[in-house]
């Protein structure tokens, strides 16, 4: 595995540019927006609220900010399709407008919880209905009221989701999440003119030593930025590249343009513990996160554990480090549950696709433990239509001693549709 990699536009940033431009007053430009299938989805329902969203080049959009009092009620149900962050952020918005929105998703969507963002919009004045906690959901929004809102679960999605909502109140909103989360929201207010407050101090949380809490005043009003907003690359997508590389004697790889975003940087923590070589250089800022390059090389094998304290900063990469250890070392993972609740349940069918490749595998209620003890020999793995198994098996079939094969494939295209184009490349 060697080469260099333009890291694609980064998922999370890019759902957020794109409702916070619909929000502002102005003309807000995006460039080097996600590809992929759920991005699409944010942009779709945003034009279904009447919000104009002109492509203005591959990967580059402008979108006439029309305020959420200017949002017109939809014709049809808003398709939400596989993003589970279109879902809980945009319930945000709409719960704060005053008509009734119907979101829906596909059948993998419609299984994932979304009482965690019911919850506290409800509390906020939102009267929600739902199909026992999940979608579709129906949304009648009108004048909300501020909350201090203590989250079970350390979740960026609902926080943002709660913070959005905010912005329509007469006050100050808090949120307070058990541990720091993802913080996108945070930095991307103020490039649209808003502001927020981020407190650890227990007498503001009232929790124990990692609790966070998230303040943001409401009636403010979101501006469009001047210039061309550039989305950084996505650190989820440079994990796949440098776990493969990670892994593989003799791999070396450089990632150019990642947001280097301290949140999101959990999996370099980890495949440096797990003996890679990493080198990182910040180059610039973009919308208030660091952006620059990541060079991966492999050093050795060597084992390690994550714990729940560290997962909300690798939720997504834990397919990929778990490749990585199924080729050496190995993994012990617990404090994941939420991966049970993710496109998949990612624990049974992640390690259901490892034991069919010959990795050893087991599952916990909470995680999982690979044990990289032998080479894979290949076979047959069912990516249960989860992208970031398709290329976790990927990255294993790289590595075994026989031929791979990835069912239903096709779901990479929610986040990565070239994966397999710069998979051929790196591999030359």
């Amino acid at each position: 595995m060697r080469g260099a990699v333009a890291i694609p536009g980064d998922k999370s940033i890019s759902h957020r540019y794109a409702l916070l431009g619909a929000l502002a007053s102005g003309t807000t430009s995006v460039a080097h927006l996600a590809p992929g299938a759920d991005v699409a989805a944010t942009l779709a329902c945003l034009r279904g609220l009447g919000v104009p969203i002109e492509e203005t080049g591959p990967g580059a959009i402008r979108i006439g900010g029309v305020g959420r009092r200017a949002f017109s009620a939809p014709t049809a149900p808003l398709d939400a399709a596989n993003s589970g962050t279109t879902m809980r952020l945009l319930s945000g918005i709409l719960a704060g407008c005053p008509f009734r929105t119907t979101l829906v998703g596909d059948p993998s969507l419609s299984r994932r919880p979304m009482r965690r963002v019911i919850d506290p919009l409800s509390a906020m004045g939102a009267t929600i209905t739902s199909q026992d906690g999940r979608a579709p959901l129906t949304i009648e929004g009108g004048q909300l009221s501020p909350v201090t809102w203590r989250s079970p679960v350390a979740s960026a999605q609902v926080k943002s989701a709660i913070l959005l909502a905010a912005l329509a109140t007469e006050g100050t909103t808090t949120v307070i999440e058990p541990m720091a989360t993802r913080d996108h929201s945070e930095r991307a207010f103020p490039v649209f003119g808003l502001r927020s407050e981020t407190s650890t101090d227990p007498a503001v949380t009232g929790g124990g030593s990692q609790a966070t809490a998230v303040s943001v005043t409401g009636r403010q009003q979101a501006v469009a930025p001047t210039g061309t907003l550039h989305v950084p690359g996505d650190p989820s997508t440079a994990a796949v590249w440098a776990a493969a590389a990670a892994a593989l004697p003799g791999s070396s790889v450089e990632l150019t343009g990642v947001c280097l975003n301290p949140h999101r940087l959990g999996f370099i923590r980890a495949l440096e513990r797990m003996g890679a070589i990493v080198e990182i250089e910040e180059q610039s800022q973009s919308g208030g996160e660091p952006v620059g390059t990541i060079r991966v090389s492999h050093g050795a094998h060597r084992a390690t554990v994550i714990d729940a304290a560290e997962v909300p900063s690798l939720i997504d990469e834990l397919p990929v480090l778990a490749a990585r250890a199924a080729m050496g070392g190995g993994l012990e993972v617990s404090g994941a549950g939420e991966l049970r609740v993710k496109e998949s349940d990612r624990i049974t069918a992640l390690v259901s696709g490892f034991q069919a490749l010959g990795v050893a595998a087991s599952e916990r209620p909470d995680g999982f433990v690979i044990e990289g003890v032998r080479t894979p020999r290949g076979g047959t793995a069912d990516a249960a239509g989860d992208h970031r198994l398709v290329m976790a098996f990927t990255l294993v079939g790289i590595g075994a001693s026989g031929p791979t094969e990835v069912t239903d494939a096709g779901a990479v295209a929610v986040s990565y549709p070239d994966f397999a184009r710069d998979l051929a490349r790196l591999t030359e």
